[in-house]
């Protein structure tokens, strides 16, 4: 274990190392705070907050905003129903009008293990709905990613997830995001993670920190 987390913080400072080099991309961030609220034995609300910057603390990129409700079919899968509003930046240093986004998904997460090792599954359908300007469009996307989260002792994990989209009227992949974290639990309800995605979309190759905050609540009524 201590190999693997040697070999992430390893690829880790590589990777900003170039990132810092390179004219086309900058060192951005993606800020994210996840919670997960049990209402039911077998539902769930999700919430979702994430703000990406163009660079490490300034520089407004993206702001997504997200609202679900899960089913949880067994412990090892859950479907979910979900609405997210975004605002998109028109661009790295331009005055360019934001675009406006409401957005419909549809998602399947399944779990399971590999020689012990845990591994999951997401399928996600997103039908996009975007307006800049007096002009308005539509696209669908749909999305998987698979991951795996490599417990190291009761404090600390790895987190590694690999995500491919594709834009359904394209015909061709159009965006990958690999995700590489290091994760250390608050509590049994809480952990953050600090770690590194690199997204390539458009022939453009993006590195981003990651700094995320993922917590659950239980909203059940307690049986006095």
């Amino acid at each position: 274990m201590k190999y693997l987390l040697t070999t992430l913080l390893t690829i880790l400072t590589l990777s900003l190392s170039y990132a810092q080099t390179n004219a086309e991309d900058e060192l951005g961030a993606w800020y994210t705070l996840s919670g997960s609220h049990k209402i039911s034995n077998n539902f769930s609300i999700g919430t979702l907050a994430q703000l990406w910057l163009f660079e490490e603390t300034q520089n407004f990129n993206f702001i997504l905003l997200t609202g679900g409700l899960n089913y949880h079919v067994s412990p090892k899968l859950t479907t979910t129903i979900a609405f997210s509003y975004a605002d998109i930046d028109g661009g790295f240093n331009t005055n360019s009008p934001h675009t406006f986004e409401n957005r419909l998904a549809e998602q399947i997460v399944f779990k399971h293990k590999t020689s012990k090792l845990p591994i999951d599954h997401r399928f996600r359908a997103e039908h996009r709905f975007f307006s800049k300007l007096n002009t308005n469009t539509t696209k669908h996307r749909f999305r998987y990613r698979l991951g795996t989260k490599i417990v190291l002792n009761k404090h600390l994990f790895l987190r590694l997830n690999d995500e491919f989209l594709v834009t359904l009227n394209s015909n061709k992949l159009t965006e990958n995001r690999f995700y590489s974290a290091l994760g250390i639990n608050i509590n049994k309800s809480s952990n953050l993670q600090f770690g590194y995605l690199n997204r390539k979309i458009k022939g453009q190759n993006f590195h981003r920190l990651q700094v995320s905050l993922f917590f659950k609540t239980d909203l059940r009524k307690k049986k006095s």
